[in-house]
């Protein structure tokens, strides 16, 4: 019951106690980065600019009363557009400060600091490749990260079991980087953080319906299997939060 109560109080905002803390941000430090980067000679892929014309389902509406957790993916790939407006869709940059304190996007965050990096472990998806790769939302495009011979099966055993997830055309993995929330709030980042991965899943789930595909938000996965499968050391940088996508 100990920790049953401490998870309780954690959940609790603390913003408003007078503890005298200063973050990074207070003592003057440079923001750390919008986004990860990547090696020099990498292959980046350019993704398709995204309009209207990828949605099947405009009205908000529709989309609300749709959105269901689904588990039922057909084995047709998705397109690259519909990727494209996907990752737009739940970490894409509209706005940014040039000096990189805030960046403005679909989906909301604490301090507009948008602690998260998105992985995609692509297995069908038109004119890409099998294998692991992550988005760049200051450029919209993706970076290969590495091929994985076995990604359908380490995908369903660090998802613990839920076969679904490696069977999805494309599953979106989420990996916190702390940092860009710690240098602006300290030891109150945490919670507000966890809400933020909520923004961009419910995002990802909206976004699905609008284009006929459907997901399912997972938060039950093998830590250490799935910061394995990123390549994340699980300590600077680990995942929070995935979920795979397909045509329904």
């Amino acid at each position: 019951m100990d920790d049953i109560h401490a998870n309780r109080e954690f959940m609790k905002s603390e913003f408003g106690l007078p503890k005298a803390l200063r973050s990074d941000q207070g003592q003057g430090l440079p923001p750390p980065p919008f986004q990860k980067p990547y090696a020099k000679g990498a292959r980046v892929i350019d993704l398709p600019t995204v309009t209207k014309e990828v949605i099947s389902t405009p009205e908000l509406l529709t989309c609300l009363r749709r959105r269901r957790s689904r588990r039922r993916f057909s084995r047709n790939p998705i397109s690259l557009a519909e990727l494209s407006f996907l990752l737009w869709a739940t970490q894409g940059i509209d706005e940014a400060d040039p000096y990189g304190y805030a960046s403005m996007r679909p989906a909301p965050s604490a301090g507009a600091r948008h602690p998260y990096e998105t992985y995609v472990a692509v297995n069908r998806v038109v004119d890409l490749d099998p294998g692991v790769y992550r988005y760049l939302p200051v450029d919209h495009k993706l970076v290969f990260e590495f091929a994985e011979p076995e990604l359908p099966r380490r995908l369903t055993e660090a998802a613990l079991g839920q076969d679904f997830v490696g069977g999805a055309a494309a599953v979106c993995l989420w990996t916190c980087i702390p940092y860009r929330g710690e240098w602006r709030y300290n030891i109150r980042a945490h919670r507000v953080m966890l809400i933020d991965a909520g923004h961009l899943c419910q995002n990802l789930y909206l976004a699905c319906e609008a284009i006929g595909c459907g997901t399912c938000a997972i938060g039950a996965y093998d830590q250490r299997a799935t910061d394995a499968l990123l390549r994340v050391d699980g300590h600077d940088e680990y995942t929070v939060y995935l979920a795979p996508v397909g045509k329904t």
